[in-house]
């Protein structure tokens, strides 16, 4: 093979390892790699199944499922959907082809040339600041530009994020305009695992020292489950001190306090689960952990969500976690919040209901609702609806960026 191949608007780095779309990292899995790289060799000819197969997994029996995940995931690597199959195109039920045109880079001035070498990891930065009850919190660096927050939820890593194929995509997306302050809430990865309190104040008390690090005025934040929760607390808190929200799969009013039996049962269950099942790698809890926050993510993906959850937090943190953010409730904060703010939450959302999100859009002075066809509440490139929930968030951090 080549080591460069050029088609749309795409550079795929075989010696180096890299997809580029648009001059910007892309960051895919190995077998998505793989699957890129076979049918870009192949320069618009058709390639089976059954080498596709021989390429990517070696001959090993895999389901269809899978075969789909991964070309469903090549074809968001660069810029196209199964509806419109305009770069890779499907022959049913014989294979696969490139259908734009695939040429080759000099290898010689390819490796000289600074665009098509590997990512720079050394842009990923791990630092500390000091909350006010002392508890110290971790925070990464990564991207270029003004800074956004991602405000930390339930559960993160912040130096194994960034090797996550759940959460890297995120992080560099977010990178393309941004410097990404993002960070482990206490109790959790690289932050202090024991901390005193019971409540949200001293989450938005651990935000407003990850905002302070910035040294901006005003930050846009971006933010998820019930990261939402802390982020519009501090909004109205500290008005001056934030700029565009952009609030995905989050909640106003944690399950113990909706006011329904039901949202009580499903705290107390998601409670006993974690309790039994917690670090137990391969035990049901894990497996229905997974399943319920990104069921439609490939096996890599749910091993590495997996994985993410048992570095991030003991089985007792979990649960006193999980204790203190479903008692959150800022409904009565919601008409004092002037930042604007963009909601996104897909309708088949089994983690947080869709009905959260549209009660913060009434409640909302300054809001918009954006809702989707996802089922999934951890945004990833996978799902269908990742593209729009990408563009319209840029769009809004866009148009609401300060005017210098």
């Amino acid at each position: 093979m080549a080591d460069v191949f050029v088609f749309a608007d795409c550079e795929l780095d075989i010696g180096g390892h890299v997809l580029r779309r648009a001059g910007e990292d892309v960051h895919i899995e190995p077998q998505v790699f793989d699957l890129l790289a076979l049918l870009a060799d192949a320069n618009g000819a058709l390639v089976s199944y059954d080498a596709i197969n021989e390429a990517v997994w070696k001959g090993r029996i895999v389901s269809d499922a899978t075969v789909s995940a991964r070309i469903g995931s090549a074809r968001a690597a660069v810029g196209d959907t199964g509806k419109k199959q305009a770069v890779i195109q499907t022959v049913a039920r014989v294979g696969l082809k490139i259908v734009v045109p695939v040429s080759r880079k000099d290898t010689t001035e390819t490796h000289r040339s600074p665009t098509v070498q590997a990512p720079d990891t050394s842009r990923h930065v791990v630092r500390y600041v000091t909350s006010s009850d002392g508890v110290r919190v971790a925070y990464g660096m990564s991207g270029s530009g003004p800074p956004i927050v991602r405000v930390g939820h339930w559960l993160t890593h912040v130096d194994l994020d960034w090797a996550s194929p759940v959460w890297r995509p995120l992080l560099d997306r977010l990178g393309r305009h941004h410097t990404v302050y993002r960070f482990d809430q206490r109790g959790t990865g690289l932050s202090d695992r024991e901390f005193p309190g019971k409540g949200i104040d001293e989450f938005v008390d651990d935000l407003a020292a990850i905002a302070d690090a910035t040294g901006a005025d005003r930050v846009p934040i971006f933010t998820a489950s019930q990261g939402v929760a802390v982020a519009l607390k501090f909004a109205a808190r500290y008005p001056d001190r934030v700029g565009p929200m952009v609030l995905y799969g989050g909640y106003a009013q944690g399950r113990f306090v909706r006011g329904t039996e039901a949202s009580h049962d499903e705290a107390r269950a998601h409670l006993a689960m974690v309790r039994s099942g917690w670090g137990q790698r391969g035990s049901a809890f894990m497996e229905m952990f997974s399943t319920l926050f990104i069921p439609e993510a490939t096996p890599e993906q749910s091993e590495d969500f997996i994985k993410l959850q048992l570095a991030s937090a003991t089985a007792v943190g979990a649960v006193k976690l999980r204790e203190v953010i479903d008692t959150f409730d800022v409904t009565d904060i919601l008409s004092e919040v002037r930042a604007p703010v963009l909601l996104i939450h897909g309708r088949g959302d089994r983690v947080q209901p869709v009905e959260q999100s549209q009660l913060m859009a009434r409640c909302i002075p300054n809001a918009q609702l954006i809702t989707t066809d996802s089922i999934n509440h951890v945004p990833f490139p996978h799902d269908p609806a990742w593209e729009l929930l990408m563009r319209e968030t840029e769009r809004f951090l866009l148009e609401n960026a300060p005017v210098v």
